[in-house]
């Protein structure tokens, strides 16, 4: 299962496999019934989640709704440490996660928004360098795993930042490595040499520790959130959180 899943994620563009993984994962969802985890995002229990990455990690995606350990964290997030569930918000969702959509729909408080160049389950079709709404527009604007993918990642961030209304937030989530400044070469074009040197085929940097940093020179406030490390061992275990990972709270700058 694990190369498998390995194979077609490297291989098969996203947009294909928002179209039709969730058909699939739900059949074999019936293989992995049990009660040893949970999804918060869906409620859903099973003996284990399925192995997921290029380098498959064990116990990580939700067979059922398709979310991953950032994104059960993510949602745990929002309920515990903002008001996103009670109050009445205008959000725009870049490159939406399938996990979320539906839920964040149904939400009556919410006005929400979904919007990708080239994603299928997105209502506008949008380039994240030139967001298409007015200044302050958005009381939330969430951005996940989209920054490693752009030409310009400080031009799509002051974006984001213009808008987001005054007293507006956002999460903007990519995977950081242990180095401690970001590397990025614009020459490097080719496929492989990009995986090579970025993690992954269609990635044009690899973010390091100065990543929050780096995306606040575009006039946003990104800021450093440890919330998975207030989470007891039993919470960690039962939704499979991952430990380490840091979520990138932004507010509106300059």
């Amino acid at each position: 299962m694990k190369s498998i899943i390995s194979f077609v994620i490297r291989y098969i563009p996203r947009k294909y496999l928002q179209l039709v993984s969730h058909f699939f994962l739900k059949v074999l969802s019936v293989f992995y019934k049990g009660n040893n985890v949970a999804c918060n995002v869906c409620g859903s229990s099973f003996r284990k989640f399925l192995p997921y990455g290029r380098k498959a990690r064990e116990n990580a995606l939700c067979p059922n709704c398709l979310a991953l350990e950032r994104h059960r964290l993510m949602w745990l997030f929002l309920l515990k440490e903002t008001d996103f569930f009670k109050k009445k918000f205008k959000v725009l969702h870049i490159a939406p996660e399938l996990c979320f959509i539906d839920r964040m729909e149904a939400l009556p408080n919410l006005e929400y928004i979904t919007a990708d160049l080239e994603s299928p389950l997105a209502k506008v079709k949008m380039d994240v360098h030139d967001i298409p709404f007015d200044d302050e527009s958005f009381d939330v604007v969430f951005c996940n795993h989209v920054m490693e993918h752009v030409e310009d990642d400080i031009r799509a961030c002051s974006e984001i930042n213009r808008v987001l209304k005054k007293d507006g937030w956002g999460i903007i989530q990519s995977p950081v490595y242990d180095l401690e400044k970001t590397i990025e070469d614009k020459s490097v074009t080719d496929p492989a040499e990009r995986e090579r040197l970025f993690g992954q085929r269609d990635h044009v940097r690899k973010y390091g520790k100065d990543y929050a940093a780096r995306l606040s020179n575009s006039g946003l406030n990104v800021t450093e959130n440890l919330f998975v490390k207030s989470l007891d061992e039993d919470l960690l275990k039962r939704h499979a959180l991952p430990q380490n990972e840091i979520i990138f709270y932004c507010s509106k700058g300059n």
